[in-house]
């Protein structure tokens, strides 16, 4: 008997010295964008994301196996189109996202589902980029996150990109009126856009006053009114442009000063996130190649 009992107080010897000795899994906590602090255990495994910029962020940040779901417009990296799709921002497909058993939600502030999922008992991280400061903080954040260190080198050569594009056109552009139009209905990307951003450094002008805010809807006859030089528009969008009234005789149509971007080149342009120095130089060719004429 007293061998037994020497036997067992060894092993929980052991098992004790393992135990403390063992690395625990640290808590991770991260602030969103509604000035939520969302707490996990541990830096997420499991991880569903509803906002492409987001998906885009966390695969840079080298975190791409840990999503299991992902938004229907997730499309970048090639990898993530193979994962099940849950949804949109608008429409999350709530039953697909918590039969996923996620450790964190990642989607945009404005989404419908973020009360629900939480209710439901998930962990929500509601993060929206709007310009390139925002990029720039959810970058931060999503590295806070996934215990990613440094992650403000990846960002720092993320601007050095645009300001390569940048020093690459001529002083000329810096005279150029520019209109970008985001989408369908006339909603432009302001100044204080992340785009708008962009065109600033790019040294080109916008015809969108900051008043008017980040992706305005604007209408038509102020676009005739403001008679851009340059004309920037996804393919989507273009059908039917110049059937708008007092269109034809915008200088841009008038000298086809208009750079149509492919659905991808929309893609990269449109989204706030680890591809905005592609981004800045798409929109470096557009100018060249359309601006100088």
């Amino acid at each position: 008997m007293k061998r037994h009992a020497a036997i067992g107080r060894w092993w929980c010897a052991l098992w004790l010295l393992a135990t403390l000795g063992a690395p625990q899994a640290a808590e991770v906590s991260v602030t969103d964008d509604r000035g939520v602090v969302v707490t996990l255990a541990r830096s997420p495994q499991r991880i569903v994301s509803l906002l492409p910029s987001l998906t885009e962020t966390v695969c840079e940040l080298g975190q791409c196996h840990r999503l299991v779901g992902v938004d229907r417009y997730s499309n970048h990296p090639a990898s993530v189109r193979s994962l099940p799709v849950t949804g949109g921002g608008i429409d999350p497909n709530i039953e697909a996202i918590v039969a996923l058993k996620p450790d964190v939600v990642l989607m945009a502030t404005s989404s419908r589902g973020v009360r629900r999922l939480e209710s439901l008992g998930l962990k929500v991280l509601a993060m929206e980029p709007k310009s390139s400061a925002d990029a720039q903080r959810v970058m931060g954040k999503l590295g806070q996150l996934l215990e990613v260190p440094d992650v403000q080198r990846i960002w720092r050569a993320i601007d050095a990109g645009v300001l390569a594009a940048a020093q690459s056109l001529p002083a000329s552009a810096r005279s150029l009126r520019v209109y970008y139009e985001v989408s369908n209905g006339g909603y432009a990307a302001g100044t204080q856009s992340f785009i708008g951003e962009i065109m600033a450094r790019l040294g080109v002008q916008n015809i969108v006053p900051p008043a008017l805010g980040p992706f305005p809807r604007v209408n038509p006859e102020y676009v005739v009114r403001a008679n851009p030089d340059l004309i920037m528009i996804g393919s989507r969008n273009v059908q039917g442009m110049e059937l708008r009234p007092g269109w034809r005789g915008i200088r841009a149509l008038r000298e086809q000063r208009v750079c149509v971007f492919t659905p991808d080149e929309s893609d990269v342009l449109v989204r706030p996130g680890p591809r905005m120095a592609e981004a800045a130089r798409l929109m470096a060719r557009c100018i060249t190649e359309k601006g100088a004429q």
